[in-house]
């Protein structure tokens, strides 16, 4: 199994602690509750909290994002309703990748060899055109490579090569998706879908 990150053990600090008790207020009274249309409103709270987020990226209401100052969201990037954000390490969309709802983006786990079971956590990325369709456990350190599709349900341990189909626990290679370029606009313009292996499992 081949992760890009390690895991590294840390420790939660006070300034940390602090942060997320502010963070738990602001995202209680005013981002949760904010009308879903409102997208920019939700990235000016997220960069308040020292969020990197691009142009036009679609942060939802009932996302839950565990530390904004870990997240970085690239242009036109997605993540849904329902999406578990356990951002104690970084975590990083890239341009128009999108995470569908009730998926659980896993930064951090346990030293079980360690019978304090002390913290650790690694990276997650996932890159740009990608697809993590609904209810996606993604483990701390993976990369979902560019343009690849994570299967409803499924569950990634490792690293996802660019424009791979992915599906089941552990996620096994389907297929590869046809590769794509954006235009200046942002629409793709080269590769089709109709060659790519159908998904049985709704997103």
């Amino acid at each position: 199994m081949t992760r890009s990150f390690a895991l590294a053990q840390v420790e939660v600090g006070t300034g940390n602690r602090v942060r997320r008790a502010l963070w738990c207020i602001v995202s209680k009274l005013l981002y949760r509750p904010s009308p879903t249309p409102l997208h920019a409103w939700r990235r000016g709270l997220l960069k308040a909290f020292g969020a990197r987020i691009g142009a036009g990226a679609h942060p939802y209401p009932r996302a839950r994002i565990w530390a904004p100052w870990n997240l970085t969201m690239g242009e036109h990037s997605c993540i849904a309703d329902d999406v578990d954000c356990y951002s104690v390490g970084p975590v990083t969309l890239g341009p128009h990748a999108t995470v569908s709802q009730y998926s659980y983006l896993c930064s951090a786990s346990h030293d079980y060899r360690v019978p304090s079971l002390p913290l650790v956590v690694a990276p997650i990325v996932i890159e740009a055109d990608a697809w993590v369709a609904a209810d996606v456990f993604v483990g701390p350190g993976v990369r979902i490579g560019r343009g690849a599709v994570i299967g409803a349900r499924s569950a990634v341990f490792a690293d996802v090569p660019d424009w791979a189909v992915m599906v089941g626990s552990p996620a096994r290679q389907q297929g590869l998706r046809p590769a794509f370029e954006r235009s200046v606009a942002g629409s793709p313009v080269v590769g089709s879908l109709a060659s790519a292996p159908a998904l049985h499992a709704d997103s």
